[in-house]
C-alpha cells in the first residue's frame, strides 16, 4: 500500500472541479481511493477518518488544494497524482483561452442586457460578490454557503430596497421563466409557482407536480433562514407579491421549516395579499388558524395544489399503494437496530426526522444532512460528489446498532450523472459486512426527479432495486416504510385495515 499526497499552495477549486479531479484519480491503475479537497479543518478530519492524512498534507492551508492516493504501489501512486496535475493545468489553458470575465463588472459590461447573478464562491466572499451585483442592479441567485446571517440581513434589506430578489445563501434551486437555475428537475411549465428555502423540498415538490401532470410557472428559493426572527422573511414575502402579480401562476406552494413567531405575521399578511390559493407546507409548523392550506410533508403539498386548481377533494394519506407495502413489509421480515439516515437534502432529512420521532423516538437513530454547512466547508455538495455519503453507507455497515440505512437519491441537471449507481455500489458492500458480522441491512431509499432528466428517473430506480434498496414513491413514504420495518404494529395506523 502506497499513500501519497500533493498539495498546491493557494490554488483554491470549486466543487465541480474537486468532482472530476478525484473521478479522474480514482480511475487510475491500481488505484483504491483517492481525494481532492481543499485544506480546511474539516477535510483534514476527514482524510484522517479515511486513513489518507500522509505527512505531506498535514500542512495545507484552507486555501491549498490537496490531492492524496492510496495506491497499491508507490509508482501506480505518482502516475495518478501525474495524471491529476496533467488534468489541472489542462483545465488552465483552457480558462485562459475562452477569457471569461473575472469580476462580476466586467461581465456586465460584457453582457449589458443581464439581469441575474449566479454566485457560487466560498462564502467568505460570497457577500461581497451579492453585493456588487445587486449594487449593479441584478437578481441574485447565491448558491454558496457558509455566508454568515448578518451578512444575509443585509444583503436582503439591500434587495428589498430595490425589488430585487436576494435568492439564498445556500439557495440550491430555483426556476425563473422556466429556466432551472442550481440542482434543478427537469420539469414543465405551468400553473402553479412555488416559494421554497430549500433546494431538494422545492425538486421535491415540482417533481411531484410534474407527474400529477401539473407544471411549475416560477420556482424562487429564498434560503433555509428567510423566516427566521433576524431576516423576518424578507424574501419570502417579496416572491409571494412577484407570484401574485404574475398572470401565468394560479395556485403557489409555500416550502419552509416552520417560520418563528416573529416572521408569522408578514408570511401571513402576505398570502391574504395574493389572493390565490396557496399551499403551506412549513415542516413542523400547524395552521393555527392561519391562512391558506397548510400540509404536513412535501408529497401533500404537491397533491393539495393540484387538487385545490383542479376543484376535487383532497385529504392525506400515508402511502399511495397500502396493498404493495404490506406485501413488500411481508416478504422482507420485521427489521432490528437502529435507523442512520444519510441525507444529500437538508429539508428531505427534516421531514423524515419530523415523521420518524413520533412513530419511533429519537433514541439511537440518527437522520444526518450531509449537505449542511459543516459538511461542505472546502468539498463538493454530496449531490455533486457523492462518494462521501457512500463512505458513510460503508462506515453504517461497521456499526453493530444500525439495521437500516435510510437515503435519498435527488437527480436534476447539475447533479451527479449516476447518484443511484454510486448509491447501488455501497450499498451491496455495506450489506455483505453486515452478512459477515451475522447481521442483516434494510436500505430504503427514494429518488427526487422525473424521467425528463438527464439521469431518468425509472433508470435511477431500477438500479437502486438491482443492489437490493426498497424504493418508495417519495421521502415521507419511505420514512414510514422504515417505521413500519421496525415496528409491524403500527400497520393499523399508517396502512387502515385490511
Amino acid at each position: 500500500m502506497a499513500v501519497r499526497a500533493v498539495v498546491r499552495r493557494s490554488f483554491y477549486q470549486d466543487s465541480m472541479v474537486l468532482m472530476s479531479v478525484a473521478a479522474r484519480l480514482r480511475g487510475q491503475p491500481g488505484v483504491r481511493e483517492a481525494a481532492a479537497l481543499m485544506g480546511t479543518p474539516a477535510n483534514h478530519a476527514l482524510l484522517a477518518a479515511a486513513g489518507l492524512a500522509s505527512p505531506e498534507v498535514k500542512g495545507a492551508a484552507p486555501g491549498d488544494l490537496v490531492l492524496v492516493v492510496d495506491a497499491e504501489s508507490e509508482a501506480a501512486a505518482a502516475a495518478a497524482l501525474e495524471a491529476a496535475g496533467a488534468m489541472l493545468e489542462e483545465r488552465s489553458r483552457a480558462s485562459g483561452v475562452l477569457r471569461r470575465p473575472r469580476t462580476l463588472e466586467a461581465a456586465l459590461a460584457a453582457r449589458p442586457d443581464a439581469n441575474l447573478a449566479v454566485i457560487s464562491v466560498p462564502g467568505a466572499y460570497a457577500a461581497l460578490e451579492a453585493r456588487t451585483a445587486l449594487r449593479g442592479g441584478l437578481h441574485v441567485f447565491l448558491f454558496s454557503d457558509n455566508v454568515s446571517l448578518a451578512d444575509e440581513v443585509e444583503l436582503k434589506r439591500l434587495a428589498a430596497a430595490r425589488g430585487l430578489l436576494c435568492m439564498g445563501p445556500d439557495c440550491g434551486t430555483a426556476y425563473l421563466g422556466g429556466i432551472g437555475l442550481g440542482f434543478a428537475n427537469v420539469v414543465p411549465r405551468g400553473r402553479i409557482g412555488c416559494v421554497a428555502a430549500s433546494g431538494t423540498g422545492l425538486q421535491a415538490v415540482v417533481s411531484q407536480l410534474a407527474a400529477l401532470g401539473e407544471g411549475i410557472s416560477h420556482g424562487i428559493g429564498v434560503g433555509g433562514r428567510d423566516l427566521s426572527a433576524e431576516v423576518g422573511g424578507t424574501m419570502t414575502t417579496l416572491a409571494l407579491a412577484a407570484l401574485a402579480r404574475d398572470p401565468r401562476t394560479e395556485a403557489i406552494v409555500v416550502i419552509s421549516k416552520p417560520p418563528s413567531a416573529a416572521a408569522l405575521p408578514a408570511l401571513e399578511s402576505a398570502i391574504r395579499a395574493t389572493g390565490k390559493p396557496v399551499v403551506v407546507c412549513c415542516l413542523g409548523a400547524a395552521s393555527s388558524g392561519a391562512p391558506g392550506t397548510w400540509v404536513s410533508t412535501l408529497d401533500d403539498a404537491a397533491d393539495a395544489a393540484a387538487a385545490l386548481l383542479r376543484g376535487v377533494s383532497w385529504s392525506p394519506r400515508a402511502f399511495s399503494d397500502p396493498d404493495s407495502v404490506r406485501a413488500r413489509l411481508a416478504a422482507l421480515g420485521p427489521a432490528r437496530g437502529t435507523i442512520r439516515g444519510l441525507y444529500t437534502g437538508g429539508t428531505l432529512a427534516h421531514e423524515a426526522r419530523l415523521l420518524l420521532e413520533p412513530l419511533l423516538g429519537a433514541t439511537g437513530h440518527r437522520i444526518l444532512d450531509l449537505g449542511a454547512d459543516e459538511f461542505t466547508v472546502g468539498r463538493p455538495h454530496p449531490m455533486l460528489d457523492p462518494d462521501a455519503r457512500a463512505a458513510q453507507v460503508r462506515e453504517a455497515a461497521r456499526d453493530r446498532d444500525v439495521g437500516v440505512v435510510l437515503l435519498d437519491v435527488v437527480l436534476g441537471r447539475g447533479t451527479h450523472p449516476n447518484p443511484a449507481g454510486v448509491v447501488a455500489r455501497a450499498v451491496r458492500d455495506a450489506r455483505e459486512t453486515a452478512a459477515r458480522a451475522g447481521r442483516g441491512l434494510l436500505a430504503v431509499a427514494s429518488v427526487v426527479g422525473t424521467d425528463a432528466d438527464p439521469q431518468g428517473r425509472r433508470h435511477q430506480v431500477e438500479e437502486l432495486r438491482a443492489a437490493g434498496v426498497e424504493v418508495l414513491p417519495s421521502n415521507a413514504q419511505a420514512a414510514r416504510f422504515v417505521a413500519l420495518a421496525l415496528r409491524p404494529e403500527l400497520a393499523l395506523a399508517l396502512l387502515g385495515p385490511r
